[in-house]
């Protein structure tokens, strides 16, 4: 199981992630706020908390190191290479392949990379319209792009690099969205682009992806966009994004913005799994109606603090999209809350529960090779989701936590430490100074390494487009809050997204 897909749709959990909520009346749930003992205080605003000035310097260093990175990955075509490896004495080496989501992140680190004064706004641009020529020419379905593609002539990718297995060509909701994203931030930064952006975008169509909801059969008809398809067949994936607090609701509020989605659907994405299925935790809650339709507004209880969960437990599900979407300005006591809340519980798992002395757990290069979700396993709502060590402990609700002894072959990723900057500003400073200072997992000239695992003190030897661009655009946002924010705070998503996180009554 990968980033992109989730959850395979088989046996009844998967059954109910893809469960639309049954539209009718109820009564509002009681909302309450819980801490545990000696956790820090939620401060009255759980919007984004600035860095002290100070930190300044250091954080522009590190987003010019980073945005290297991102130069070092791109091709002749503009476009980001999935990854760079960076063990080797001859500068990085880039790979073959790149995503949708990759080619956003270069998009959106360029334009970040001219507000903060590291680039030229001429270069911003050329680079920008080098990127888009090449974008307009790769192979698209239904206004969509591919998930994979030859960074180095943009043909579609049949074979895999260095190993040759079939890759058959699909159609990714959640890819789509990233690209879409850096496509809307580039428009709006270059307005030569503008025109050209939009006819871009004219046929990607997000009812394309979405099943509307069917009150008589809410699994077959659950109102959620489908994980993708693969166009030779235009068969679907068998599950749909159900959960809420995950990194597919970006393709959610791209679609309501624009309108190609109706606005209910947002209402019939999962904050828990209903009760009656199986799960991580048994959730708390109640039933509301919201705009007619019948939601359940579950949450989970994390050493004492109520949150709403994401999928596997990760960082990057629950906090890449605020980096665009202003989620906790907009929703303070739902979406800020939880955020506040889940990053807390990211910190204490890995000094408290697991004790490995770092925290930051997310989708990552496996240090020794390879790749592996690692999230907080009992903030996830799979059962056994997202563990924070590579060889997978997990704890189970009720029982007695694992000895931090279990916890072998701990894995802390940078990018989650970028990610919880507006949560945990001073945390995340120190515990990405003491992954620098105590494993040298900060390359001077390219920023820092995927990730390190902090019983051994192995360090990646390698780069990933996706994580260096979310690190890239929490550092923009950090230094100039609102830089990346402006196509998400006008049009669509101001007169439709906002007011549907305005009424957001998360039961925390």
């Amino acid at each position: 199981m990968d980033r992109r897909t989730f959850v395979t749709a088989a046996g009844t959990g998967a059954a109910a992630l893809s469960l639309g909520a049954i539209s009718a009346s109820s009564a509002s749930a009681a909302q309450s706020v819980a801490a545990s003992p000696g956790a820090r205080s939620v401060p009255s605003a759980h919007a984004a908390q600035p860095v002290h000035a100070l930190d300044t310097p250091l954080l522009l260093r590190w987003f010019r190191d980073t945005y290297h990175s991102i130069e070092a990955m791109t091709t002749d075509l503009g476009l980001a290479t999935d990854k760079i490896d960076v063990s080797g004495s001859g500068g990085p080496v880039q790979s073959r392949q790149t995503s949708p989501t990759n080619i956003g992140c270069g998009l959106w680190s360029t334009v970040a990379a001219a507000g903060l004064g590291v680039i030229s706004e001429a270069t911003m641009h050329r680079r920008l319209e080098r990127t888009v020529r090449t974008v307009e020419k790769l192979e698209r379905h239904h206004g969509f792009w591919l998930n994979w593609y030859d960074a180095h002539d943009g043909s579609v990718l049949t074979e895999w690099p260095g190993t040759g297995d079939p890759v058959r060509p699909f159609l990714s909701s959640v890819d789509n969205a990233w690209l879409i994203t850096g496509l809307r931030i580039a428009a709006d930064a270059s307005a030569a682009l503008r025109p050209r952006v939009a006819r871009i975008l004219a046929t990607a169509d997000w009812s394309y992806y979405y099943t509307p909801y069917d009150a008589a059969d809410p699994v077959a008809g659950p109102g959620q966009l489908r994980g993708g398809f693969w166009p030779d067949t235009e068969e679907p994936t068998g599950h749909h994004y159900g959960a809420l607090n995950t990194e597919p609701r970006m393709a959610s509020y791209l679609g309501i913005a624009d309108g190609s989605l109706p606005a209910d659907h947002y209402w019939h994405l999962l904050r828990t799994m209903l009760p009656e299925h199986e799960q991580e935790q048994h959730p708390q809650g109640a039933y509301v109606a919201m705009d007619g339709v019948r939601v359940w507004q579950g949450h989970y209880t994390h050493r004492g603090r109520k949150i709403v969960p994401s999928w596997g437990g990760s960082m990057f599900e629950a906090l890449m999209v605020p980096l665009f979407v202003p989620e906790a300005e907009w929703s303070p006591q739902s979406w800020g809350l939880t955020h506040q809340r889940y990053v807390r519980s990211q910190i204490e798992h890995g000094m408290k529960e697991a004790e490995y002395g770092y925290w930051g757990f997310s989708p990552a290069n496996i240090p020794e090779g390879g790749y592996q979700e690692y999230g907080v396993d009992a903030i996830g709502m799979q059962v056994d989701g997202y563990a924070s060590n590579t060889d997978r402990t997990y704890t189970t609700d009720g029982a007695p936590l694992p000895p931090a002894s279990a916890f072998t072959n701990g894995v802390v990723t940078p990018h989650a430490s970028f990610l919880a900057l507006p949560y945990a500003p001073g945390e995340a400073v120190a515990n990405l100074r003491a992954l620098d200072r105590d494993f040298g997992a900060y390359h001077e000239g390219y920023g820092f390494r995927d990730s390190v695992n902090v019983r051994t003190g192995r360090v990646s030897d390698y780069m990933l487009a996706l994580d260096q661009g979310m690190i890239a655009a929490a550092l923009a946002q950090a230094i100039r809050p609102g830089l990346l924010q402006r196509p998400f705070r006008t049009g669509g998503f101001r007169s439709k997204v906002r007011p549907l996180l305005a009424k957001e009554q998360f039961s925390i």
